[in-house]
């Protein structure tokens, strides 16, 4: 009996040891979805998810429209995940600067790279560095609250911006930038953005798109949402689509409803006298060229006119040698984003701007799987697709790592430690901290009668978490 006793009290002891720990790093939807797949999966595991910033969500938070709210219900449903036994958050923790993938593997049976996009694809053309040239990513993370880009102060002075690509990233800022000020400040959209938005002269947005009507990348419903803003005219020229005027009714359902939205646009198109602002969409046009004033500030950018090469199924913008100008005061390049090395013990490949991976199993030079890490989201598979296209990628990799972890395809934990007693000096921060962050927010937002007010200086975050342990 004495026995049997110390058998049962080992096996509680160290029943956390022995089963399998899995760390995702980035606290982004793949990461949350991996993390709810693979616990669904493997009634054993227990998940952290490690974050660089102290609060959670990424592309949900900072990524994700003001006026798209519905999108982020998804947090409720993280919520519950991140504060269930087996999930812990932990953020402040930057993996490849406070620590290393290979600090962090000896303390789990899996690694999960799941920290996303950071960066952005550049055009590679004179000009692109002038001030009033900024990236899609820098001015959406000015406008939601991302601490690195909340002094961006974009200068909207001039009365005509000039979007590069034709995504939904496009349109999201297009209707942040033509959306009135009455109807956004109910968003949680940035106080610090509200105020630069106010000074905007903004009148006209012109969206560029290198190839035709047949290959823009937005959907149709952030289509029509530009549509619907009020006091804005959206111009679409009827020449632009003649030449698919015969073909629409062979084209895939999604693409033909979209073309036939767009044709009908431009061929119900007249002059409204009362609208205030403006989108027009110009097609065949690549930028080469951000032009200057003789003091340097940007004027303009010079455009060469395409035609259109098929190639199997491959549609390729071509050169004509025809050029034109267009005079504005403000260029946004939303051309897509591209994944980074954060650690250079990790397998990249930079010219996919994804790390190698078989199914999320992460493969070296080779080829062969490494055991124990994995990918998942847009560092896995690039940085396109929807919220539900990164749903299914995640739980295809958390598949591979419930199959290897019952098949003892995963390496041993070597150390039994609790890797929060190892980052402690790190100060890191628990999903509770985070909550005493999102309460302050949202007391901040009611007194402005918005859902949020969103904190975006990493001190203050910190600041309140630790002062409300203090005072707990």
């Amino acid at each position: 009996t004495f026995h049997s006793n110390m058998v049962r009290v080992f096996l509680s002891l160290f029943s956390n040891v022995l089963r399998p720990r899995v760390a995702i790093i980035g606290s982004g939807p793949a990461g949350f979805y991996t993390a709810q797949h693979l616990i669904k999966r493997n009634t054993d595991v227990f998940v952290d998810i490690i974050e660089k910033l102290p609060v959670p969500f990424g592309l949900i938070r900072f990524g994700v429209a003001p006026d798209h709210p519905e999108i982020k219900n998804v947090i409720n449903q993280f919520t519950t995940l991140a504060k269930s036994e087996r999930c812990r958050f932990i953020g402040n923790i930057n993996v490849g600067k406070d620590v290393t993938t290979n600090d962090i593997i000896r303390f789990y049976n899996a690694v999960i790279m799941s920290y996303g996009a950071e960066d952005d694809k550049l055009l590679g053309i004179p000009g692109e560095s002038l001030e009033g040239v900024v990236s899609a990513r820098h001015f959406v993370g000015w406008y939601n609250g991302l601490p690195e880009y909340r002094n961006l102060n974009p200068d909207l002075s001039g009365d005509t911006a000039v979007i590069i690509g034709l995504g939904n990233v496009a349109l999201d800022i297009t209707r942040i930038l033509l959306t009135p000020l009455e109807l956004l400040e109910k968003t949680d959209i940035c106080s610090h953005s509200v105020e630069g938005l106010r000074k905007s002269k903004i009148k006209k947005v012109i969206l560029i798109g290198r190839r035709g009507p047949l290959q823009t990348s937005f959907t149709i419903k952030e289509f029509r949402n530009v549509l619907k803003l009020p006091g804005c005219q959206t111009i679409l020229h009827s020449k632009d689509f003649d030449p698919y005027r015969g073909v629409t009714k062979d084209l895939p359902r999604p693409r033909k409803r979209m073309t036939e939205l767009m044709m009908k646009t431009a061929d119900e198109f007249r002059n409204c006298d009362e609208a205030s602002t403006s989108l027009e969409l110009q097609f065949l046009r690549s930028p080469v060229e951000f032009l200057t004033t003789p003091e340097g500030f940007l004027r303009g950018v010079k455009l060469e006119i395409n035609e259109l090469q098929t190639n199997g199924d491959t549609v390729k913008a071509v050169g004509t040698g025809q050029y034109e100008e267009i005079e504005c005061s403000f260029v946004v390049r939303s051309i897509g984003y591209k994944s980074t090395v954060i650690d250079p013990d990790i397998p990249f490949d930079s010219h996919l701007g994804i790390i190698p991976n078989n199914g999320g199993r992460v493969v070296d030079s080779n080829g062969d799987v490494i055991q124990g890490l994995y990918c998942s989201g847009w560092v896995k598979r690039g940085p396109i697709g929807t919220i539900l296209t990164t749903m299914n990628d995640a739980f295809e990799t958390a598949e591979a790592i419930a199959h290897d972890i019952a098949n003892d395809k995963v390496p041993l934990i070597a150390s039994n430690t609790d890797i929060l007693r190892y980052l402690e000096c790190r100060k890191p921060v628990k999903f509770s901290d985070w909550e005493r962050i999102d309460s302050e927010e949202q007391r901040r937002g009611q007194k402005l009668n918005k859902p949020r007010e969103k904190i975006v200086s990493i001190e203050e975050m910190l600041h309140i978490a630790t002062l409300q342990k203090q005072n707990n």
